[in-house]
């Protein structure tokens, strides 16, 4: 009989207990652990020097100032304090962005009422995309104004930028659309200007998981 007691008061513990271990159970669920790295801490290895590389420490986006599709200046310094989602593209491009294009609508679409994301399309054909073809192309794609931002400017800087600053690769075509080359990753970038993360734009999954990070980081996981 005693057992018996015994038995029935430990069972009557467990009991009691379970609603507890649920709970911790659910609020260290409920705690998000998914880390998004911190890319090139220990700074980029320009072996030809074509870069200026810092050989050290961390890298971040430098200085550049562009003409978006309106017009209007924007650059690095709009990049503060915001997280940006980069590609770069040409707006008579025969392959790979059109497609590009089309799933940065999902992610225009999915941060559409978040004011701190923005997406900057920047274009290496910057000779023929003026800010009225990229008005044009803004409108096709029907970006969302103040957030989906179309640039151009200046041939060199624009690839300098995309080589040494977003470490994609980028060949001038020669105004042959055929033959310029150029990445096809967006490219993830925080409120301190440093890379998070690289996303093939042509692989649904991938742009799947742009988003996802994209969120992680607004929210405040480091």
């Amino acid at each position: 009989m005693k057992s018996l007691r015994i038995l029935q008061g430990f069972v009557l513990v467990c009991i009691l207990l379970v609603p507890v271990v649920i709970f911790l159970f659910l609020r260290s669920f409920g705690n998000n652990q998914y880390d998004i790295p911190i890319l090139f801490q220990d700074g980029v290895e320009d072996p030809l020097g074509d870069c200026n590389m810092v050989e050290s420490g961390q890298h971040f986006i430098p200085d550049f100032t562009l003409t978006d599709q309106d017009g209007q200046i924007r650059g690095k310094n709009e990049m503060s304090e915001k997280i940006t989602i980069v590609d770069f593209f040409f707006t008579s491009c025969p392959s790979i962005c059109p497609v590009m294009s089309t799933e940065l609508e999902r992610v225009d679409d999915a941060f559409r009422n978040d004011g701190e994301i923005q997406i900057y399309s920047i274009s290496i054909d910057p000779e023929y995309d003026t800010p009225e073809v990229l008005s044009e192309y803004a409108k096709l794609h029907m970006a969302t104004p103040g957030k989906w931002y179309f640039l151009t400017g200046n041939k060199s800087l624009i690839y300098n930028l995309a080589r040494c600053g977003f470490l994609l690769p980028t060949i001038d075509g020669k105004g042959q659309p055929e033959e310029f080359v150029h990445s096809d990753k967006f490219v993830l970038i925080d409120g301190q200007g440093r890379i998070r993360g690289y996303y093939s734009g042509t692989n649904r999954e991938d742009v799947d998981k742009l988003i996802l990070e994209t969120k992680i980081l607004l929210h405040g996981t480091k």
